[in-house]
């Protein structure tokens, strides 16, 4: 399998995500949105670093049961309830994905939400991976 990060000149320097992703793979894992999510059920985390830390764990957890790693990821969607609170965070939330996912960044968008499934949920990650 090959990924491609591209980012055109063009285009704003990206900074946490990729303008593009061009993979080319036998397999593609799509990887349903995960929250802060125990395994007993019950949203964790009483704030919003807490609980990405916990989502982006739980969509890599599903990611590696799948056989791909974190630089096998083309596209994730962040849906948060606030992003403002998100782009308050945006150091920490950063650090946190460097820490835990790596630099090679997918393709990636952040969308407010009204609210998510379980309601004490601030942010949820989906997204799709290319694997070999």
């Amino acid at each position: 399998m090959s990924t491609e990060r591209v980012n055109p000149p063009e285009l704003s320097r990206p900074t946490g995500f990729s303008h593009a992703v061009v993979a080319c793979g036998a397999r593609v894992v799509f990887l349903a949105g995960q929250t802060a999510l125990d395994a007993d059920g019950k949203v964790v985390g009483r704030t919003l670093p807490e609980q990405f830390e916990r989502a982006l764990a739980n969509l890599l957890t599903a990611l590696t049961a799948a056989g791909g790693t974190p630089s096998d990821l083309a596209r994730v969607t962040v849906y948060a309830t606030d992003v403002e609170a998100y782009r308050a965070h945006a150091p920490e939330l950063g650090r946190l994905w460097r820490e835990v996912a790596g630099r090679d960044y997918p393709a990636m968008a952040v969308v407010q939400v009204v609210r998510l499934w379980d309601a004490e949920a601030m942010v949820e990650l989906d997204g799709f991976a290319v694997l070999p």
